[in-house]
């Protein structure tokens, strides 16, 4: 039979070995910036910055595909648009506040009114793109491109002009569209339209391209981030450090992450049908989500600290006297997890779950269910803890008899340890015996928790991913669940429910282990100190119905002991 004594150090060992592996990821020298080779001759040394070189990049067309049919346009004429003073067009929905410069059509500012930075500054929203400094880069870049160099054509170094210096969503309108003309002034026209959904972060992003010359044109869409990595730096007393940040793709099959400073993923190009690619953040994400049916070629380059994440699409062909229509979508917002869905295939992915996404997705559901009836992620918390107690229900009412029936044998137990105090083996075979008689297993009270460990790391990573919870309240001085209690109120509850729970089962036989037990709720409220509020909130909840379990257990075992004896 399994011994107590080495479960414990086995779980003790576990928890020194994370505390160590955590606070090493924390204190490792970083790892000095890499670049490609291609990347580094990119730029002249001394003349250019490692993310202009980036931005100045051409992308390759790799071949051509079938002419498109598209609607005949007819673009705004050249000449001085409103927004020529300021090169740039501000564009407001409901929900997002963006910034389009002329200069390629970019968007180099993207704001997110409903979701403040900090919460306690709710003027100042979150911003993804953005070109306030080298540190904070992160850019949008498309266009159509011949693939030729020095040719005129609508890329994203061309300038384009507007009819308009701002466009506002108006009340009661679901779309608003904004378009970008272009001419070479050779009979190509090419309007680029970014069209925008009320309470949506999905961006469609078409072009309308004419050709009244002699000969055809060659043309293939493609579209790129343009992003300064700050890294990934994690430190144990910051959850938040914990989410990824950084480039990845999704191939129609498999999720996956790019680490900019490995070989392998730096140099990733890979022609790929249905899928997409996407810069990641805490909360947030932008994407690419090229058109279905299509195989575009996915491309990640690397210079210095910054990375350019690429799809290309095949070449098409304008004849002459025709035109050409061609589709993708961009989505720029937080990781809501229904708009994502229905921006992309498989683009929920990016709010990731890691490893337990198998019980987090499942979980996330149950929460988001019942979060609609009842308006609070906190009170929704402690309900979804009532139904994961049900759940095992059994398993924890089997565990709680065999510990029950374990205290009403303690002094017998104390008999033998006394009787066989100078012969542990005998002393050991002797305890065994008394718990095959009275059908005790000594490590029954570890089950429960074992078994909940999964759903305790899926919750975490639930309450630290979602951003349905970022920034919820729950009452009184809990106004952020996915943030530490910041008076570390609820962990010293759980602390003392904890104790209560220990003193409310047998103790140990083993003096050590009963000295080790005694003293693991404060092992856990230390570290809890720094979790989630929200987490805290689900393992107190846990924890108090734990104990009302096996108080109830423990009078039924009693009442049926007292019976057995009168009888």
């Amino acid at each position: 039979m399994i011994q107590p004594r080495a479960l414990l150090w086995v779980g003790l060992a576990l928890l020194v070995w994370l505390n160590v592996n955590a606070w090493m990821k924390d204190n490792v020298p970083a790892r000095a910036p890499a670049s490609t080779p291609a990347a580094e001759s990119t730029a002249a040394p001394g003349t250019e910055t490692a993310a202009s070189g980036l931005a100045n990049e051409m992308p390759a067309v790799a071949g051509e595909a079938k002419p498109a049919p598209g609607a005949q346009v007819t673009p705004p004429g050249p000449g001085e648009s409103a927004a020529a003073a300021t090169g740039k067009i501000h564009v407001v929905t409901d929900v997002l506040d963006i910034d389009l410069a002329l200069a390629g059509g970019e968007l180099i500012r993207a704001d997110l009114p409903g979701y403040p930075r900090h919460k306690d500054d709710p003027g100042t929203p979150v911003r993804l793109f953005n070109t306030d400094s080298k540190d904070t880069q992160f850019l949008f870049q498309s266009g159509l491109t011949s693939g030729e160099a020095g040719r005129n054509e609508p890329n994203h170094k061309a300038l384009f002009t507007s009819a308009a210096a701002e466009y506002r969503l108006a009340p009661g309108v679901d779309t608003l569209e904004v378009p970008l003309a272009w001419s070479d002034g050779a009979g190509l026209a090419v309007t680029k339209t970014f069209v925008f959904h009320r309470g949506g972060y999905k961006i469609d992003l078409r072009y309308r391209a004419s050709n009244a010359g002699a000969e055809p044109v060659k043309l293939a869409p493609y579209a790129q981030l343009l992003r300064h990595s700050q890294g990934n730096k994690r430190s144990m007393w910051d959850p938040e450090t914990y989410s990824f940040r950084g480039p990845a793709f999704y191939d129609g099959a498999k999720y996956q992450k790019l680490d900019i400073t490995d070989k392998d993923d730096m140099t990733l190009s890979r022609a790929i049908t249905g899928g997409w690619v996407a810069s990641l953040q805490h909360h947030f994400v932008a994407a690419i989500v090229p058109p279905p049916g299509e195989a575009w070629q996915y491309e990640l380059r690397v210079q210095d600290d910054d990375y350019l994440l690429r799809v290309v699409g095949p070449a098409h062909a304008v004849p002459a006297g025709g035109d050409l229509a061609l589709d993708e979508a961009l989505f720029v917002g937080p990781k809501l997890q229904d708009q994502l869905e229905a921006a992309g295939p498989e683009l929920r992915r990016t709010a990731d779950y890691g490893l337990l996404t198998i019980l987090a997705q499942p979980l996330f559901w149950i929460l988001s269910k019942i979060y609609e009836f009842v308006g609070n992620w906190g009170v929704t918390i402690i309900l979804t803890t009532f139904l994961i107690k049900l759940v095992f229900y059994k398993l924890a009412e089997t565990s709680g008899r065999s510990m029950a029936r374990m205290k009403t044998v303690a002094p017998r137990l104390k008999a033998v340890q006394e009787r066989y105090k100078d012969n542990r083996e005998e002393q050991a075979r002797a305890m065994m015996e008394l718990y095959k008689r009275e059908k005790i297993n000594p490590v029954a009270g570890c089950l429960p928790v074992l078994v909940q460990i999964p759903f305790f790391l899926a919750f975490y990573w639930v309450l630290l991913e979602s951003v349905e919870m970022r920034q919820a309240p729950f009452f009184g001085w809990i106004q952020d669940l996915s943030l530490r209690d910041p008076y570390f109120i609820l962990p010293i509850l759980m602390g003392v429910a904890m104790y209560g729970q220990f003193k409310l089962n047998p103790a140990p036989p083993d003096p050590v282990q009963a000295k080790v037990f005694a003293f693991m709720p404060v092992i856990m409220t230390f570290m809890f100190l720094w979790f989630p509020a929200g987490l805290v909130l689900y393992w107190l909840t846990n924890t108090l119905l734990s104990i009302a379990q096996q108080w109830k257990i423990n009078r039924l075992v009693e009442a049926e002991a007292k019976k057995q004896r009168s009888g």
